[in-house]
């Protein structure tokens, strides 16, 4: 199996332009792609997982990876897959966060001379100058095209801000400007950048000539990834500071029986012989099939040693109920308890939940208890006596558990 069919084994690509030649330069190592993170928070997320993965994937078989942190992109901000404008970040903010992304990538793809390269696209867009963009690159794009797509058409009945219509131009800027300077030739993506790539690849043709039109290569992962790394509303980190090794575990110990599989083909290295075998798991066999996915992937973002405190802790769990002391833990001293602190503001505090309604919800829903005893209201209180007669646990839901520590 040729590593293009094995992409396609895997359930990585939805659309293509040029198979045959993508294929040719993949399989024979001779790609040079890039995929863009704009830098919208410290922390990449589980949702990335996906294309740090098939960055990966594409190295080892000797391919070149770009890694374009989006610097100039994130201070317009992409309007795909959004119903209201994106937060306006601070260049200092922005600038913060690529340092943060630029870690956290040096886990999984290897970078070096001849190797894979970070750029941040801030270093050649915020030197354009306007005018010139506008004729030279402004002319190029057709307006009735671009409110066709996809991208913009979620956001026209709400309103579409000027700045956010400029993004497709700025993200096919990018690849038109790799193209030249970096000898990128081949760009990957979510399926809800379509658009927005393949005005980059149109940009390169109209510019540079019908010739390179055969170099200019888009290539589209499935957007599941898109779907990927966010849990009741919080998104799961790959900062362990942010979502614990623990915690990044238990989401994917938890997902769907309907999903393991796919996560397992898509994300994990495992060879696929071995994940064909899992077809036909059913019932209890899906539970196994489920560690080995939350191992698989605990293992490659906080390594081995972390992965097995994970799976201990999650086992004692799903076992025979006992409590771990890997399990995530809050701290709360005698003085802050006072007289005592209600079960919506332990939630809170615990961070199991973004607010204190939520947290309500919860309770009057029937979904919190503590060591085992259902919490019928949501003003229950809890002293500091209560938290050190023993192991204080609060179990949120059928899977999330939490300590409660106070000394």
């Amino acid at each position: 199996m040729t590593l293009y069919e094995e992409l396609q084994a895997r359930g990585l690509i939805a659309q293509v332009t040029n198979e045959a030649e993508i294929s040719e330069m993949i399989n024979a190592g001779k790609a040079t792609f890039y995929i863009g993170f704009d830098c919208t928070a410290d922390s990449l997320t589980a949702g990335h997982f996906m294309a740090l993965t098939l960055m990966k994937r594409l190295q080892l078989a000797g391919n070149k990876p770009i890694a374009l942190i989006g610097g100039g992109t994130t201070m317009i901000g992409d309007p795909s897959g959004r119903t209201d404008m994106r937060q306006m970040l601070t260049k200092e903010a922005i600038d913060h966060n690529a340092e943060c992304f630029k870690r956290q990538m040096e886990r999984f793809i290897e970078f070096g001379e001849d190797k894979a390269r970070m750029v941040n696209n801030a270093d050649w867009l915020l030197k354009l100058n306007y005018v010139d963009l506008l004729r030279e690159v402004g002319a190029c794009f057709s307006v009735n095209n671009m409110l066709r797509a996809e991208c913009y058409k979620q956001r026209m009945e709400k309103g579409l801000s000027f700045l956010e219509f400029n993004y497709m131009i700025m993200q096919s800027y990018d690849f038109y400007y790799m193209f030249q300077h970096m000898g990128c030739n081949m760009q990957f993506g979510g399926d809800d950048q379509w658009s927005n790539m393949l005005g980059g690849t149109e940009l390169i043709r109209k510019k540079l000539g019908k010739d390179a039109h055969a170099m200019t290569i888009t290539l589209l992962t499935d957007s599941q990834g898109k779907k990927m790394g966010k849990t009741a509303g919080n998104a799961v980190w790959l900062d362990p500071n942010k979502t614990s090794p623990y915690e990044f575990y238990q989401y994917w110990r938890n997902v769907d029986d309907a999903d393991v599989l796919k996560c397992i083909r898509m994300l994990t290295f495992l060879p696929l012989e071995q994940i064909n075998e899992m077809d036909t798991w059913e019932g209890s066999q899906l539970n196994r099939a489920k560690e080995i996915l939350a191992y698989e992937l605990t293992n490659m973002v906080h390594g081995e040693e972390e992965a097995n405190k994970a799976q201990e802790a999650s086992r004692a769990l799903f076992g025979a109920g006992a409590i771990s002391a890997n399990m995530p833990s809050t701290e709360i001293s005698a003085a802050d308890f006072g007289e005592g602190l209600t079960i919506v503001d332990l939630m809170v505090r615990c961070k199991l939940t973004a607010s204190k309604g939520e947290a309500r919800r919860l309770v009057d829903q029937g979904g919190v208890m503590v060591n085992d005893v259902k919490v019928t209201s949501p003003m229950q209180v809890f002293t500091a006596d209560d938290v050190k007669q023993g192991d204080f646990v609060i179990k949120k839901g059928k899977k999330t558990f939490h300590k409660v520590i106070c000394k």
